[in-house]
């Protein structure tokens, strides 16, 4: 239960928090810090996976906790991303950008919930290539948008960003239907 993978998935768990207090106080210093903590978020995301497949330890929790911690990344940077603060009256994500987190925020609920019903009919649902990236592209977005706060005279990197961002809000329209039409033929 405790093994390496498990143990680097409850640690981007744990990492939301600072992430979200870094980014409530929208200096350079402090986009710098959360990109380097990103960073790291980002490759224990890899590695978790990673490990437990050389190492043959794949385990209930990890499967459990692995999609919950990615999704709690992306919504908390999300949210933070597009709220705008005294310290920070232009949001990262503003404008027509907000259509794309929100896609992406309600693609993982609608999704997370056919999971979760689909568990009490043991029904799984396991996480496609595609899918796989998305969440790659998700990653870049958010990664490119707080880097791009660190770095205010680089606008390319902001424009990186959000030009993820929106690839990434593609895909999940294009793998949300594909779990959405896999998820139907068990509803009533």
């Amino acid at each position: 239960m405790w093994t390496l993978p498990n143990l680097l998935t409850l640690s981007r768990i744990f990492a939301v928090p600072i992430l979200v207090f870094l980014l409530w106080r929208p200096t350079p210093i402090d986009y710098a810090i959360t990109f380097v903590l990103y960073c790291i978020v980002g490759i224990t995301d890899y590695f978790d996976g990673y490990l437990a497949r050389a190492q043959q330890r794949f385990s209930r929790l990890g499967q459990f906790l692995d999609p919950i911690a990615d999704k709690i990344v992306v919504a908390a940077v999300l949210v933070m991303l597009i709220s705008s603060r005294k310290a920070n009256p232009t949001p990262e994500i503003e404008g027509l950008h907000i259509i794309a987190a929100l896609v992406i925020l309600l693609r993982e609920i609608i999704v997370s919930g056919l999971r979760e019903f689909l568990g009490t009919l043991n029904v799984s649902m396991p996480v496609s290539q595609l899918a796989k990236w998305k969440t790659t592209f998700q990653f870049i977005a958010l990664g490119a948008l707080i880097l791009g706060g660190a770095l205010p005279d680089q606008p390319w990197v902001h424009l990186v960003g959000l030009g993820s961002l929106w690839l990434a809000a593609a895909l999940t329209l294009v793998t949300g239907y594909d779990y959405l039409r896999i998820g139907m033929k068990h509803l009533d």
